[in-house]
């Protein structure tokens, strides 16, 4: 993959043998995010499980204590009660059936998140070949099927992120954004990894936590040095 001049003249200045600080590694990304929009801070890291072992998932929902820095569209599926009360918290979309026939009849994607209630998921669950490559298949794990849509829709609203293994044993996601400045991020960052070291599995043999990095979205990565 080549480079631009900026991301070049950007890597210069990381040492990529060094483990850095988290405070000193925020600075780095932060420094190194030349972009002229608003980059996302992302979190990579590389745990010690094998993600083909069912015991060894690691997976689970947090609301990040100053959000993600961005606009999340929700919609949901529900019906009667449960699809007024979806329409006052606050929900970009609702309906039933007919939002489903949109999504199979003209590829309709403009929406972050899907909510749904449990009685729906028979129906959803007509379209989970085209959600699920997309990420957007609704789950009980990740607070997406759930009775209280009020609530699941203030989380996901406030900035909720899901982290998960990918094949590879790396867990990607987001903490924000450049504009947070150092102080968010790091509380972001703080409160991620507490969440994804509570959750590792009984069945983690060996060192859990292998390697941390930060990232914006067009620079390079920052080594950590991340307790274990």
């Amino acid at each position: 993959m080549k480079h631009g001049k900026k991301y070049i003249d950007s890597a210069k200045v990381i040492d990529g043998a060094k483990l850095y600080e988290v405070d000193e590694a925020i600075n780095l990304v932060l420094d190194t995010a030349k972009a002229k929009f608003d980059e996302t801070i992302e979190l990579h890291v590389r745990l010690g499980v094998d993600p083909k072992q069912a015991d060894q998932q690691v997976r689970g929902v947090l609301v990040l204590p100053n959000g993600t820095g961005k606009d999340v569209k929700v919609l949901v599926l529900a019906k009667g009660e449960k699809a007024d009360i979806a329409k006052e918290a606050g929900a970009d979309f609702v309906g039933a059936e007919e939002m489903i026939q949109k999504i199979q009849t003209e590829n309709w994607f403009d929406y972050d998140v899907i909510i749904t209630t449990p009685d729906m998921m028979g129906l959803v669950g007509r379209i989970g070949k085209i959600l699920g490559p997309k990420g957007l298949m609704p789950n009980p794990k990740s607070g997406t099927v759930t009775m209280d849509v009020a609530k699941a829709i203030k989380d996901t609203k406030a900035g909720k992120v899901e982290y998960r293994l990918d094949k590879t044993a790396i867990i990607h996601c987001p903490i924000g954004k450049k504009s947070f400045g150092k102080e968010k991020l790091q509380e972001n960052y703080e409160a991620l990894m507490d969440a994804i070291i509570k959750a590792k599995p009984a069945a983690a043999k060996g060192q859990y936590v292998r390697s941390v990095s930060l990232a914006s979205t067009m620079g390079p990565g920052v080594k950590i040095n991340a307790k274990n």
